[in-house]
């Protein structure tokens, strides 16, 4: 596994609360008392120690509250933190995934995420519905006083629909899929609280590059996962998947793929807990095992920070260095590994916890998710790695 070097210098702010946390590494100031915290432009944090200045951009309507800066006590040998007020005049809108943004008489074309070729073009659709969420099975016993009338019958779209999961869309197959995708069955073991069984399921790949982009639900419907496509409208815009900031200069596939899956799941999580006050979510495969326990904490934050190393050009030979970066808006989460022993019991209360909601991806992209919140906590200052059983991470938007 990469090992990730902790940040320098983090900052968290609570848009809602309008109060943030600043930490100072050690190396950088032993004890806070040589850090000077100073806003000289609006909607900027300038930080100066003694050999650096580093300057944090914030979003519009964000600003510090000068003289709010109090050192918090008790300084560990990891450094220092910072508590400060901030003034908040207009919260940072939420951006919407590719499940918020598909509407009705619009025309798209669905690419491979991977490698972005072309999987289905020019789809318009004239109902764009969603389905019930990931429990609806299990409650309807409380809904219904006689037997289960939805027992063994499959919701499927029609030749014009598009039916929204939670993780996924379901769409009719047309003509063009069989010059752009490929099926291949699958076994598996699916996992449930009751029962463990093997069943089979036909994978759905892109037939360019192979990967795995949903499953085949009939004969006539397909099932593609928000973190296997890039959801483009055909005519005169551009979806927000396919922004250059998502693919940045002289960065590699992998960063930009990470950068994808973490925006797509940041920003469902933000629906679902909106729309469904849910705030507790299992990531599990599709065969319902479940990979990782995730927590949604908080939807109000920003976040900047300044790597371990800074990189100093070789001819500068000023005294003084500056950084700068970009407060970003993301999600704090809590998490635990379902591979992780030492928490059995708590990762026991919550497979029997029916308000847990299961948000189902390819395996591969759970391991993926796993990676990069893990990637996340090494990162942050020691003292803010871990809440209780669960470590915390945050997913940028």
């Amino acid at each position: 596994m990469e090992v990730t070097q902790q940040d320098s210098i983090f900052l968290e702010l609570r848009q809602k609360l309008q109060s943030g946390l600043l930490f100072i590494r050690s190396d950088i100031s032993r004890d806070g008392t040589d850090v000077k915290i100073e806003s000289k432009e609006e909607s900027t944090i300038n930080i100066q120690t003694p050999d650096w200045t580093y300057q944090v951009n914030l979003t519009p309507g964000v600003s510090l509250v000068e003289g709010s800066c109090q050192k918090s006590p008790g300084i560990t040998e990891h450094g220092c933190h910072i508590r400060l007020r901030v003034q908040v005049d207009q919260l940072t809108e939420d951006s919407s995934s590719v499940i918020g943004q598909l509407k009705i008489k619009e025309k798209y074309s669905f690419l491979c995420q991977a490698c972005g070729s072309m999987v289905l073009q020019d789809r318009v659709f004239k109902r764009v519905l969603p389905l019930p969420n990931g429990n609806w099975n299990t409650l309807v016993d409380d809904w219904c006083c006689h037997p289960d009338p939805f027992a063994n019958r499959k919701l499927l779209p029609r030749n014009e629909d598009c039916l929204l999961g939670d993780t996924y869309i379901l769409l009719a197959r047309d003509s063009g899929c069989e010059q752009t995708l490929t099926q291949q069955t699958n076994s598996f073991q699916k996992d449930s609280a009751e029962q463990k069984c093997g069943g089979k399921s036909v994978l759905v790949s892109c037939r360019n590059c192979s990967t795995a982009l949903g499953e085949e639900i009939a004969s006539d419907v397909l099932k593609f996962y928000i973190t296997e496509i890039l959801v483009e409208p055909s005519e005169n815009a551009v979806c927000y998947v396919t922004q250059p900031d998502l693919v940045p200069e002289s960065n590699s596939t992998k960063l930009t793929r990470q950068r994808f899956l973490e925006q797509s799941l940041a920003s469902r999580l933000v629906e679902l807990s909106s729309a469904q006050s849910i705030f507790r979510f299992s990531i599990q495969t599709p065969g319902g095992k479940a990979m990782i326990l995730l927590w949604l904490l908080n939807t109000d934050t920003l976040v900047a920070s300044f790597p371990g190393t800074a990189v100093i050009s070789a001819g500068d030979v000023h005294p003084k260095k500056n950084q700068s970066c970009q407060a970003v808006r993301a999600v704090k989460v809590l998490y635990i590994p379902c591979s992780d022993s030492k928490h059995k019991d708590v990762i026991d209360v919550w497979e029997k916890d029916i308000s847990v909601h299961p948000l189902p991806f390819p395996q591969s992209s759970c391991e993926e998710i796993q990676k990069l919140l893990i990637s996340s906590t090494s990162r942050l200052p020691p003292l803010l790695r871990c809440m209780n059983s669960y470590q915390v991470a945050y997913m940028q938007m």
